[in-house]
């Protein structure tokens, strides 16, 4: 697969919502997901979809 970015027509604004970004970016909340994780994350936005990255949620309450 080859990214350019330098011709993306959304670069700039849609930077922030990148997959190749998220998938960067060490800050990302995908910068801890595995081969296979990124495998699939590539073929949801290879059919089109548009893949997001969500921050895992905190973990709850110690129970009583």
């Amino acid at each position: 697969m080859l990214i350019d970015c330098d011709t993306c027509g959304i670069r700039g604004a849609g930077c922030s919502g990148c997959l190749v970004t998220a998938l960067l970016d060490t800050g990302s909340p995908a910068a801890t997901l595995g081969p296979a994780e990124h495998r699939a994350l590539e073929v949801f936005a290879r059919a089109g979809f548009e893949v997001e990255v969500l921050a895992p949620a905190a973990a709850p309450p110690a129970g009583r």
